[in-house]
């Protein structure tokens, strides 16, 4: 049978274009969400309108670049999910500022996030990572991402202030909440697809929690670190783990790991 050289229909399975999901893969998500809190926070002391500018600006080059591709690549990749780390930060922090409670927040982008993750479902009929081979899914996917960046940024601080419990207990609160999963998934054969989304969300509020409880007020209870030194450290770190990343096979090898799902292919009649 020879395959057809025209172009490929919107939905035919092309190549991944997200990485295979290792140890490697959860230490950088978790980092970008620790660098996109201090970054933001800093960005906005010094020049709130500036800042979330630039940072729009740095997402849709990033969205830009990442959508250009055919297939993975992990600089194109890391690099949207740091800007959206920094974007999504500002986004729920502006809304709050603006007068809505975290509570409020922490609701809506939870409900928003719920409303994607059934229009994905209803969609494609997957929610499997490992099945981003189109435009649309690819559209999902990231929309997914960014809603959740939102709402784990609105359920730290919720945990934090509303609650009382502070920045390290938050932290560990949602450590907790992200390996359950996991231990559900070996233990008791939970969902991998929705073990891997679970444990996703909660990276955000883990990692912003540890990032504020660094560079918070001591009077808090907190470290205080400087949040522009904590930015550019996490950032050296990341850069490094990527490109340790984009030199390692496994990051290149399609449909392994937690939620392989099933991924829809299609060739020509010959």
């Amino acid at each position: 049978m020879q395959m057809s050289s025209a172009e490929p229909a919107p939905w035919v399975a092309v190549a991944s274009k997200v990485p295979v999901i290792t140890g490697l893969f959860w230490g950088i998500k978790l980092l970008t969400t620790a660098m996109g809190e201090a970054a933001s926070d800093y960005g906005v002391h010094l020049n709130a309108p500036v800042a979330v500018g630039l940072a729009f600006a740095g997402l849709v080059a990033a969205l830009l670049i990442q959508f250009s591709l055919k297939r993975f690549n992990a600089w194109a990749y890391w690099f949207v999910v740091a800007m959206i780390a920094v974007f999504g930060t500002m986004a729920a922090d502006i809304i709050h500022k603006a007068g809505v409670p975290h509570p409020v927040t922490t609701a809506a982008f939870g409900l928003l996030l719920a409303i994607v993750f059934v229009c994905w479902r209803a969609a494609e009929g997957t929610l499997s990572i490992h099945s981003i081979f189109t435009r649309r899914r690819e559209a999902f996917y990231w929309t997914t991402v960014f809603v959740s960046f939102a709402f784990g940024t609105a359920a730290g601080d919720w945990t934090a202030h509303n609650l009382g419990l502070g920045n390290f207990v938050s932290g560990l609160v949602f450590l907790v909440l992200f390996l359950a999963p996991a231990v559900a998934h070996w233990k008791f054969r939970l969902n991998d697809i929705f073990a891997f989304w679970f444990s996703y969300v909660m990276t955000r509020p883990l990692g912003a929690s540890f990032a504020d409880w660094v560079d918070g007020k001591r009077a808090h209870g907190d470290l205080g670190f400087s949040k522009g030194y904590l930015a550019i450290i996490l950032t050296v770190v990341i850069v490094c783990l990527v490109a340790y990343s984009a030199r390692t096979p496994r990051d290149k090898t399609e449909g392994q790991g937690f939620s392989a799902g099933k991924i829809r292919r299609t060739a020509s009649p010959g």
